[in-house]
């Protein structure tokens, strides 16, 4: 294992923009992941998966690392269930949140609302609801135009998507993106259909970037996470006119 510090704080829009994909089963092994990736990720996304198994104390745990919380949980069900879930979730200080476009313009609008009072009522820090477009396991984009429009007339504050979708969100305007699918070069996709390299997604406009298997599963996830970060620091120089906005 190679965890000698990153030397790329120089640019430190870096690890604002990196979300680590925890999805593990155990929060352990999440805890463990988490403690010796944070030198280079600065928000952990809390999936289906962990959630399942550890509950809100997956946030505690990435919180007490320093780490922002990414709730990746696509809340998705009648327009009243998914407002009060996400009112919760904000009062639990979630800093970015996922509801599908796929569930329909009321479904967002009252997510998004209720997300956004749960965490002034708590006393936190606006956060950041994103619509999920398309997966990027599925190859089949065509309901991605409407899906955006729908995330932007709701009151998203961003969209999930692809990088070969991000020049298309931002002619929308307004909307910054969340961007899964992220694998090295010559790396395996795994189940992803729609993939490009970290470098190229935030060359392409992306405000953040998230990377799982690509790093959690490799050799040394260490010294994978550094050449990330490194690749991120490079595309970010060109780009730093809009870096300022994740925050």
């Amino acid at each position: 294992m190679s965890a000698a510090p990153p030397d790329v704080p120089e640019v430190p829009d870096v690890k604002a923009r990196m979300a680590l994909a925890l999805d593990v089963p155990d929060l352990a092994v999440a805890r463990d992941l988490a403690r010796r990736l944070a030198p280079w990720f600065g928000i952990a996304k809390v999936g289906l998966e962990l959630y399942a198994s550890a509950g809100p104390a997956a946030f505690e745990m990435a919180r007490d690392l320093g780490l922002r919380v990414f709730a990746d949980l696509k809340l998705y069900d009648i327009p009243n269930t998914v407002a009060g879930a996400a009112r919760v979730l904000g009062r639990r200080g979630v800093d970015f949140l996922t509801i599908p476009a796929a569930g329909g313009g009321d479904m967002l609008r009252r997510g998004v609302a209720a997300f956004h009072e749960g965490a002034r009522s708590a006393g936190h820090r606006e956060p950041v609801a994103l619509g999920v477009t398309v997966l990027t396991s599925d190859p089949d984009t065509d309901a991605f135009d409407d899906r955006l429009a729908l995330a932007r007339d709701a009151g998203c504050d961003g969209v999930v998507c692809a990088t070969h979708e991000i020049t298309r969100v931002a002619a929308r305007g307004g909307l910054r993106t969340m961007v899964p699918g992220v694998r090295l070069r010559g790396g395996d996709h795994h189940d992803q259909a729609r993939v490009a390299t970290p470098g190229a997604a935030i060359g392409a406009g992306a405000d953040w970037i998230v990377v799982g298997r690509a790093v959690t599963a490799a050799a040394d996830p260490e010294r994978t996470a550094d050449a990330v970060a490194r690749e991120v620091a490079e595309a970010v120089r060109p780009v730093r006119g809009s870096a300022d906005r994740p925050g």
